[in-house]
């Protein structure tokens, strides 16, 4: 236990608030001390009755059965290894910065749950983080299943089709990739390729509660430049190839 401890102790801010939150709450649900329907995001509690819980609780809560629970234990992979590759790396030292990408993630996946009737934002907003991750390091070489290896630029995209094809789902996936797309065109790519100008900011109030520490990584707001494949045998700050594992279908339900 001690071990787990210092482990979780030396997870970044919001990653561990993520990761512990999300678990917590999916316990909750399952042995009955909340009711499922009082944590996830529909339209008339929320926007008639102000139920003003919901658009939260629905990201942290995910439906704990035989048939699900494997996939959550995926998401919550993907969550504390994408979302810890991004606030150690990209964003290291600027906690603020990895907030408001958080929260305006969410509330893209808000938006477009309520107008599509999606009452769990698990899938999405984990796959926006990801899509993120992926797209700052276009060139890593990721492995898949069965020892497929492609560039992480194609990861989401495979995972949707995963989805599509063995579940019959892969419209979270989806969502979640146009939603990180959204934050990664308006933050990196509209600006710096298209000249345009700056649409997307922190804003000075989010420093406030939480400063740059120690100045950062050199240029933020610009993605890293092209680099040749690694391959860091998977290790969960690295960007290099990754062991995803073999003989269990993702997304399999």
């Amino acid at each position: 236990m001690s071990d787990i401890t210092e482990w979780f102790k030396g997870l970044p801010l919001f990653t561990r608030w993520w990761l512990a939150l999300t678990a917590g709450f999916s316990l909750l649900g399952r042995f009955g001390i909340f009711k499922p329907y009082q944590l996830v995001l529909l339209y008339e509690p929320f926007i008639k009755q102000f139920q003003i819980w919901r658009p939260a609780t629905a990201v942290f809560y995910y439906p704990l059965t035989p048939s699900t629970g494997f996939h959550f234990l995926i998401n919550c992979y993907f969550l504390y290894n994408y979302s810890l590759r991004l606030e150690t790396g990209t964003f290291d030292g600027r906690p603020g910065d990895y907030f408001f990408m958080l929260l305006f993630n969410w509330a893209c996946c808000v938006i477009v749950g309520l107008i599509a009737d999606i009452p769990l934002l698990m899938d999405p907003m984990v796959l926006s983080v990801l899509y993120i991750w992926c797209q700052l390091n276009k060139d890593v070489i990721v492995n898949f299943w069965f020892g497929s290896q492609f560039k992480a630029m194609y990861l989401p995209w495979v995972l949707f089709a995963f989805n599509l094809i063995i579940s019959g789902g892969g419209i979270l996936e989806l969502v979640g990739i146009l939603v990180g797309h959204v934050y990664f065109f308006l933050m990196f790519k509209y600006p710096l390729e298209f000249g345009g100008p700056t649409l997307l900011s922190t804003p000075s109030v989010i420093y406030s509660f939480f400063p740059n520490q120690r100045g950062g990584i050199h240029g933020f707001g610009q993605p890293p430049a092209p680099r040749r494949p690694a391959n860091d045998g998977g290790g969960a700050r690295g960007g290099g190839r990754h062991n995803w594992g073999r003989g269990r279908v993702l997304g399999d339900n």
